[in-house]
């Protein structure tokens, strides 16, 4: 039986912290309401698992919040936040079905991840300190979080041997231990080759990560949360960027140059089409502002 324990909580947490990059304020938000919800859920349905809640208890606990007196932006907010944990059991191969998916979010906007454009991303890039061996490693983890589109946890689990610099492809371990295999340009390949022929083996490891600290040990998403925020105000960006942004973008600007959703699905390793749609969104949002900006009969 799925509980929601001290356990699948923290991880969660730590999901939408580091992955996801929500504020302090949010993060406390989402966590109240999934509460809430599974507070609804004990009174009214106490023995069933968390992977066996279906789409028709949701619908309730929505129209006892209508009944309560909780405005729709309030609903659409405690919905979000049940939504992104339904989507992050998924991820992690906890539940097969999500009951969450077919429901209607009322009708408030809807805000869209933060996409970083090419060229602020070559900003970045172009802001890292090279004269150390650090540099050199930084710019091969920026460029493999855009190039490949990947989680941040899966960029600090990466092997050596799971980079083939002759075929081309990056051999990732994402959730659910689900693997594949992600075409990597030859610009960042030719990078990453420079990067262990000449940088790697000075940090003096015992392991066989890809990419480690100053002492030879494991990257923790922290770190790369970090070097990414200082990366984005040394570059001048001021997003509220993470590392997951690079995964939006990567995602994004495969749609917009118009690559089948399906393989971004793939690439991305969602197992749920669902989750992958909404970078259409973002695409059509990005032609909603473009045109309502420049052409002319929109200009006041």
């Amino acid at each position: 039986m799925l509980t929601l324990d001290k356990a699948l909580l923290n991880a969660y947490e730590e999901h939408i912290r580091l992955e996801i990059a929500l504020s302090e304020n949010s993060i406390m938000a989402y966590l109240h309401d999934i509460k809430l919800f599974l507070d609804f859920k004990i009174l009214y349905q106490p023995n069933v698992s968390l992977d066996l809640i279906d789409q028709d208890l949701i619908t309730k606990f929505l129209a006892e919040l209508t009944e309560l007196g909780f405005t729709a932006a309030s609903q659409a907010r405690i919905l979000s936040g049940i939504r992104s944990f339904y989507r992050f059991l998924e991820e992690e191969g906890l539940i097969h079905s999500n009951p969450t998916r077919l429901i209607v979010m009322p009708q408030t906007g809807r805000k869209l991840p933060e996409v970083l454009s090419y060229d602020e991303i070559t900003k970045m890039m172009n802001s890292i300190d090279l004269s150390n061996v650090h540099g050199h490693r930084n710019k091969c983890m920026i460029e493999l979080l855009y190039a490949c589109g990947l989680r941040v946890s899966e960029l600090i689990n990466i092997r050596i041997n799971q980079v083939y610099e002759s075929d081309g492809f990056v051999r990732l371990i994402g959730k659910g231990k689900k693997e594949r295999l992600i075409p990597v340009g030859k610009t960042t390949l030719k990078n990453i080759k420079t990067y262990l022929a000449k940088v790697r083996g000075t940090y003096k490891s015992k392991n066989d990560f890809l990419f480690v600290n100053r002492f030879g040990g494991q990257l923790s998403r922290q770190s790369v949360h970090k070097l990414v925020k200082e990366l984005a105000e040394t570059a001048g960006i001021h997003k509220n960027i993470s590392p997951h942004t690079f995964r939006h973008s990567f995602a994004t600007h495969l749609l917009e140059g118009g690559a089948d959703l399906r393989a971004v699905q793939q690439m991305l390793g969602h197992s749920s089409i669902s989750t992958t749609e909404i970078y259409t969104h973002i695409d059509r949002e990005y032609l909603r502002e473009t045109i309502l900006s420049f052409h002319p009969r929109s200009k006041s």
